[in-house]
């Protein structure tokens, strides 16, 4: 333990889930962890106290990512409690699903706000912060890192879900843009993108034998991933282990973007 030391992290969307898995790894790591959350209070309370229990520091603040307002605040709320900013994890997300043409501008908007204008409203106080202050010897060799949880449905066309498909594919572009835009500054921007993990969200699928088993079908490992699986991606993107690795997608996803249908020749 130790790879993230003495550096301070921000995790939106963090009081469940990918979320909440990444900000307790990031701090296993020696991270101070802001744990952003919008309405899980509890929650977010919850992996806090996870993390006083193992000997490091967090903290709880509410904020809605799709709001400039908020987000000015969050960010305040960190610089207050631990005059620093190393790590910005940009992981809140929602889904409201339908068929396209039953889709409403409602739930066009809510998804696009959260996923995706939230992401950049984020980022972009990360990257005011890395740019100001730079390099800090002895902690990393990077002024920043930032990573975009991303989902496999960037690359997967999802029939019923085309919002949720369109914010993550808007969000690769805006990471790998911005990656191009502040390599030469030394901030970092990647994203990581899980395929079918067990969280809350997806419970109906994998506590059902039918559906859990037709979800397999999807995934040439054999199982679902697990929260886990995805922080410690996140903790390998967030240290130096990975100071080579600037915009790109790290896929976590059993192999779920290999066309399995393909297996038997199609």
């Amino acid at each position: 333990m130790g790879l993230l030391k003495n550096q301070v992290a921000l995790v939106t969307g963090a009081s469940s889930g990918i979320g909440k898995s990444v900000a307790f790894y990031l701090a296993k790591e020696g991270a101070q962890v802001a744990v952003n959350y919008y309405s899980d209070k509890e929650g977010a309370e919850d992996v806090v106290q996870k993390i006083k229990d193992i000997g490091r520091s967090a903290f709880a603040i509410q904020a809605d990512v799709g709001s400039e307002e908020d987000v000015l605040r969050m960010f305040k709320a960190v610089y207050d409690e631990y005059d620093n900013l190393d790590i910005l994890v940009s992981n809140a997300g929602i889904q409201k699903d339908a068929p396209f043409e039953e889709m409403t501008l409602d739930q066009w908007n809510a998804v696009i706000r959260t996923n995706l204008t939230g992401a950049f409203l984020c980022a972009k106080q990360a990257v005011k912060y890395f740019l100001k202050r730079g390099v800090v010897e002895g902690i990393s060799k990077s002024a920043g890192k930032i990573i975009f949880m991303s989902s496999v449905h960037q690359e997967i066309p999802w029939a019923g879900h085309i919002n949720y498909s369109a914010s993550k594919g808007g969000l690769t572009e805006l990471m790998r843009s911005l990656s191009q835009e502040t390599a030469n500054k030394l901030i970092r921007v990647n994203s990581i993108a899980p395929g079918a993990i067990k969280t809350p969200i997806n419970e109906d699928v994998w506590k059902d034998d039918e559906k859990h088993k037709h979800l397999l079908k999807l995934i040439p490992y054999n199982r679902l991933g697990e929260p886990e699986d995805i922080a410690e991606a996140a903790v390998w993107l967030a240290s130096d282990k990975s100071e080579y690795v600037n915009g790109t997608t790290l896929f976590v996803d059993g192999g779920m973007t290999l066309y399995p249908g393909f297996i038997d020749n199609g």
